[in-house]
């Protein structure tokens, strides 16, 4: 946890003294928000220090074992249906899709739920996880994987709309928080660490680029919904 509690110190101090030096120049805060300011860095720097601990020794340990117990059953659709699952469990507990779906359901009035957002991301996710599980074992290419996708968001992006091209593309974004990137690639690294590669390959990386494909083309069909 020493080593933990360093890296989150080297991360967020600088940004915290870059921060203090901005409101004193530009914008000057006074003492009662200066003092809270510093009290909620290091309630930070405590809460991120217990999160990566807990994630290295929990989170990515069960992703690994999950990992290799999927592969060792040699079950293509429980492979399928254990990734599709994952890909939903782990996007509803990512806190900034959370703070996302907030904050589109405050600038549409409520026109459009957080539970509907989180819903439709955490699917998207979870169809594109699987997809990405796919490439691995069938080992497909992932340039063409990731030029199809984007090949179909440029024509999802004519049909859907306009307000919610922003939305989608940082759905994608938040997808790839604390919660959900560590999860995945240790449960593709179980994945592959059982799987025989070729001298130069790695299909444990990719799959979290695959899967943020999901979010913004499941937002897109949102969007074309509500238009």
């Amino acid at each position: 946890m020493k080593k933990t509690f360093k890296e989150v110190v080297m991360a967020i101090v600088p940004m915290t003294v870059l921060i203090i030096i901005l409101t004193l120049v530009f914008a000057p805060l006074g003492l009662e928000e200066m003092l809270t300011f510093l009290v909620g860095a290091g309630i930070m720097m405590i809460g991120m220090t217990l999160f990566l601990f807990g994630s290295d020794y929990s989170m990515m340990e069960v992703g690994d074992l999950l990992g290799k117990f999927l592969i060792k059953k040699r079950s293509l659709p429980l492979l399928v249906s254990l990734a599709f699952i994952i890909g939903i469990v782990i996007t509803i507990a990512e806190p900034s899709v959370q703070v996302l779906a907030q904050q589109v359901r405050e600038i549409s009035d409520g026109a459009i739920p957080r539970s509907i957002l989180i819903g439709v991301v955490s699917v998207g996710t979870g169809i594109f996880l699987v997809f990405a599980v796919l490439r691995m074992v069938f080992k497909f290419s992932y340039l063409k994987m990731m030029a199809v996708g984007y090949a179909a968001i440029l024509v999802a992006s004519f049909f859907t709309d306009p307000q919610f091209m922003p939305i989608a593309f940082d759905a994608g974004g938040v997808t790839t928080g604390p919660v959900t990137v560590p999860f995945i690639l240790s449960f593709a690294t179980g994945l592959t660490s059982m799987v025989r590669q070729g001298k130069h390959e790695n299909d444990s990386f990719g799959m979290v680029g695959v899967s943020s494909l999901g979010p913004v083309l499941a937002v897109m069909l949102l969007g074309v919904i509500f238009r």
